[in-house]
């Protein structure tokens, strides 16, 4: 039995591949699709809503990650990348879902470091990965929790109001936005754009389920189903600059967009670094 997600998948390649001679006959199947994908999506909304993930949830899912092998070459990668932003402390950063602080040491070098969880035990853990001259330099805040809303949701705007307007040059996120539904993914990139300055920077992991390996994840229920094309047009419909839409490997995409302007004194060069 087809799941949404693979209906969903169908047909972002059916309208990426229309051809004239084919017009008609793809046009019919898109519309019998669509409408397949409309009535499966509704029939199994109550559904969804009974699984949402709670706290507890990813409060395990953090133990498991942190007892897990972890990828060295991989997370390597990601703090290169990360790296590349930090030439400068005159403005601050931002971490979106710092979970077990696997990326705690690339941050060092920015003037303040604001982090966002929903879960409030994330402070205590990541103060500890820092050194005592460094705790007056880490801002934590609380995020409401809504992970599956459809609606519009308010909860990060009001929280990042504390965030002072234009004043990071850097927002960071791995691990988290998979988890998000597209309609939650595009408010959290609207309500970004307060807190960049002209020319700042946003390095977000995404799931891209043209890839078998994110499919899965999505099909399971553990993350939220997106596309390269999709988050794209989230990206380009919130007024960003795309510079860089690449993955380390499949379940490890990312994009790097920015606001624009020219305030940041960190600019940005495209390399070619991956990984099989």
């Amino acid at each position: 039995m087809l799941s949404i997600e693979e209906i969903q998948l169908l047909i972002d390649k059916l309208e990426k591949i229309k051809k004239e001679d084919l017009q008609k006959l793809i046009n019919s199947n898109l519309k019998i699709l669509k409408d397949l994908a409309i009535a499966v999506d509704a029939n199994n909304q109550d559904e969804i809503n009974r699984l949402d993930k709670t706290l507890d949830w990813f409060r395990m899912d953090l133990k498991i990650k942190k007892e897990k092998l972890t990828n060295k070459l991989l997370i390597h990668m990601i703090e290169t990348k990360i790296n590349q932003f930090a030439k400068t402390n005159m403005y601050n950063s931002l971490e979106i879902g710092p979970g077990n602080g696997m990326f705690h040491k690339s941050f060092l070098p920015w003037r303040l470091n604001y982090f966002l969880d929903i879960l409030p035990e994330i402070e205590g853990r990541i103060r500890k990965l820092f050194p005592p001259q460094h705790q007056k330099y880490l801002k934590f805040y609380l995020a409401g929790f809504s992970v599956y809303t459809t609606s519009t949701d308010k909860t990060f705007e009001n929280m990042a109001s504390a965030i002072p307007q234009n004043s990071c040059n850097f927002v960071f996120s791995w691990d988290t936005f998979p988890f998000f539904t597209q309609e939650h993914i595009q408010q959290y990139l609207t309500d970004i754009k307060r807190i960049l300055i002209p020319g700042g920077y946003c390095l977000i992991h995404y799931a891209d389920c043209h890839f078998d390996y994110d499919l899965h994840e999505a099909k399971r229920g553990y993350w939220n189903y997106n596309t390269k094309d999709r988050m794209k047009k989230i990206i380009e419909n919130t007024n960003y600059q795309i510079i860089e839409m690449e993955q380390f490997k499949p379940g490890a995409n990312y994009a790097i967009f920015k606001e624009p302007g020219n305030q940041n004194p960190a600019v940005y060069k495209k390399d070619e670094i991956t990984i099989d």
